[in-house]
């Protein structure tokens, strides 16, 4: 079995809901039980990419979508997990927007990186009660302070090294050639992330992901009487543009009799279609602009 990393960077507002809920979030996001930090499920990540490709190939990687009997059943060779969140913009006082992760969440992360073989990670720092940021960060306030929302910490460096990790995994390279344009499109996108990553406690980053996601309030309008129909207004939760999450995916020799493949074999087919990164449209409300995100592997 051959596994990796992929990644999905939020364009736009997300939503991959659960369905109606009785609190005051009508329709609120999948949430990991156990910690309640926002996720999106392996089967939503999957779903997705099944679509990109011919059905032929749908067939052999992702297994049959009906099963019309016993001869023609195998499974995916294609696996997905859960994808979690690794780094949650929140609204700052200065900078406008701070990119923000936590010792809990990137030991995780790192863990799911060792697994794929990947050793050159760097030492998770502990914050403390301070922001750890970067020496150039843009979201220092007088005296050293950084306010997002309504919580205010004492500015401490040691984010580097993760804040240049983490960028290059979400914008990896385009090009060798440093003056391509999308390359220096890449470049650019890196320093705006780096200058606002931060590290905060658990605590805090567990309470901005429960209380500063994205709540809309949404109505229908009655087409005869161009008003608010009864009873149709209601709030729904989204994952913020610019939020990033992560999840493991693996490859397995194909199953489909018809066509064996390798694991390696089923991987580099994989990638022949995704080439680096895709765009793609992921989770509920679509046709209101929900779900835009970039697939990256």
């Amino acid at each position: 079995m051959k596994t990796n990393v992929f990644y999905l960077h939020a364009l736009s507002a997300l939503h991959v809901g659960v369905g109606q809920a009785v609190g005051a979030v009508d329709l609120p996001i999948a949430r990991c039980r156990a910690t309640n930090l926002p996720l999106v499920p392996g089967s939503a990540v999957k779903g997705v990419l099944r679509d990109e490709f011919q059905a032929d190939e749908q067939h052999l990687l992702f297994g049959p979508e009906t099963i019309t009997d016993a001869e023609s059943a195998h499974a995916a060779a294609l696996a997905f997990g859960d994808a979690h969140l690794l780094v949650f913009p929140v609204r700052s006082m200065a900078g406008i927007v701070a990119f923000v992760s936590c010792p809990f969440v990137l030991e995780r992360y790192a863990n799911d990186l060792r697994r794929t073989g990947k050793t050159d990670l760097p030492e998770i720092p502990e914050p403390g009660t301070n922001a750890l940021a970067t020496n150039d960060t843009v979201l220092k306030l007088s005296g050293n302070r950084i306010v997002l929302e309504d919580l205010d910490f004492s500015f401490s460096p040691g984010a580097e090294k993760w804040a240049g990790y983490l960028a290059k995994a979400i914008y990896p390279n385009a090009s060798t050639n440093p003056a391509d344009q999308d390359q220096k499109s890449k470049d650019k996108a890196r320093t705006h992330f780096q200058k606002r990553f931060l590290i905060l406690n658990d605590d805090d980053f567990a309470f901005l992901a429960d209380t500063a996601t994205e709540v809309r309030a949404r109505i229908r309008i009655d087409d005869d009487r161009g008003v608010v129909q009864k009873g149709a207004l209601w709030y729904e939760e989204n994952l913020p543009a610019e939020s990033v999450l992560w999840g493991m995916m693996a490859a397995s020799p194909s199953r489909m009799k018809s066509k064996a493949l390798d694991a390696e074999a089923v991987w580099a087919l994989f990638k022949e279609q995704i080439h680096g990164e895709r765009l793609l449209q992921i989770g509920g409300k679509a046709t209101v602009g929900r779900g835009l995100v970039r697939f990256i592997q």
